[in-house]
C-alpha cells in the first residue's frame, strides 16, 4: 500500500507525519443487531469524521458490520450476504478517504465461517486476518459458529470483486512520508499467552491493532489496559484497541465501548466508556521513539 500524507497544517514542518507521528483512531460506532447497514453508516460517519482530522489508521470492533452478540444469526445467508454487500460499499467509499481501517465481519471461506478483520484503504481491500483464538468458556461460544485461522496462511479469497490475501500471518506495510508497519488480530487473541501479535512485532510490527468486543464485568476496564499497555511494552510497538458498545444485544452481556491507544506501555488516549452514541478517539503515536 502506497499512501502519501498531505500537510494536516501549513506549513507543512508543523505536520506530525514530517516528525514520524502517525496518527491512530480507535473507534466505537453504534450499532443494530444483525443490520449491517445502519451498521456501515455508522462506520461511514467515524471515517469522515478521521478524515478530516488527516488519520492514517482506523480500528474498529469485531464483528461490528453484523453485532457480535447475535448468536445463531450468524448462521443466516441474509445477514452474511448484507455483510459482504457493506464491505463492498466500505471499499468503494475508501477512494476518497484517508484513513487506512480495519473492520470486523463474519465470512465465509470454502464452507467455514470465520470471524475476520478486514483491512481496506484507497478503494482496496489490503487484506482479511481471521480470529485464531476463539472462547468458548462461561459467556463465549464461539466455537459454535466459527472456525478457528489458527494455520490459515497464504490463501487468497474473492471479496467484493477483488482477490484478497487472507491468513492470520499477514503483516501490513504503508510507504509515503511516514511509512510505517502494522499487524491485526482480533479480541481473545491478546488474552492468550503467545498472542499473534507477539510474533508480528518479532517480524517488524510497529503499530498492533486489535478488534475486540468484549464484554464488561467488575474490575474488566482495568484488566484490559494492563493488557494492552503490557502488550505494547513488551512488544516495543503502539497498540491500538477498540472494543463493542451502544446497540449490542445485553441478552446475557453488557458492553462499555472501551478503546484505547498504547505507547511503549503508555496510555496515550481512551474513548468514554457507555456512551450512548458513537464515540472516538485520536492520538499521534511517535514511530521514532518506537523505533529508538
Amino acid at each position: 500500500m502506497t499512501r502519501q500524507a498531505p500537510p494536516l497544517f501549513s506549513p507543512p514542518f508543523f505536520s506530525p507525519y514530517a516528525h514520524d507521528f502517525l496518527r491512530i483512531a480507535v473507534c466505537v460506532p453504534r450499532i443494530e443487531v444483525a443490520e449491517p447497514r445502519f451498521n456501515a453508516d455508522r462506520t461511514l460517519e467515524l471515517l469522515r469524521d478521521a478524515d478530516a482530522k488527516r488519520v492514517a489508521l482506523m480500528v474498529f470492533p469485531e464483528l461490528g458490520l453484523s453485532a457480535y452478540a447475535i448468536d445463531d444469526l450468524l448462521f443466516q445467508d441474509a445477514l452474511l450476504d448484507a455483510v459482504e454487500v457493506q464491505i463492498a460499499r466500505l471499499v468503494e467509499a475508501s477512494r476518497d478517504l484517508y484513513p487506512v481501517f480495519a473492520v470486523g465481519a463474519p465470512l465465509r471461506v470454502e464452507g467455514r465461517l470465520y470471524n475476520t478483520a478486514v483491512v481496506i484503504g484507497g478503494g482496496r481491500i489490503l487484506g482479511v486476518t481471521p480470529k485464531v483464538f476463539l472462547p468458548n468458556y462461561r459467556e463465549f461460544y464461539e466455537r459454535r459458529w466459527f472456525t478457528s485461522g489458527q494455520g490459515v496462511v497464504g490463501k487468497t479469497i474473492r471479496l467484493a470483486g477483488q482477490d484478497v490475501p487472507f491468513g492470520a500471518d499477514l503483516i501490513y506495510r504503508s510507504k509515503g512520508s511516514a511509512p510505517f508497519t502494522f499487524h491485526v488480530e482480533i479480541c481473545e487473541d491478546v488474552w492468550v499467552p503467545e498472542p499473534p501479535s507477539t510474533l508480528a512485532a518479532m517480524a517488524g510490527a510497529e503499530v498492533l491493532l486489535n478488534l475486540s468486543a468484549s464484554n464488561i464485568t467488575i474490575g474488566k476496564a482495568a484488566t484490559r489496559r494492563l493488557l494492552c499497555a503490557s502488550q505494547s511494552a513488551r512488544c516495543m510497538a503502539a497498540y491500538a484497541y477498540s472494543a463493542a458498545g451502544p446497540g449490542e444485544s445485553t441478552t446475557d452481556l453488557a458492553w462499555d465501548g472501551h478503546a484505547s491507544i498504547f505507547e511503549l506501555g503508555a496510555l496515550l488516549a481512551e474513548t468514554e466508556r457507555f456512551a450512548v452514541d458513537s464515540t472516538m478517539s485520536v492520538a499521534d503515536v511517535d514511530l521514532g521513539r518506537i523505533r529508538q
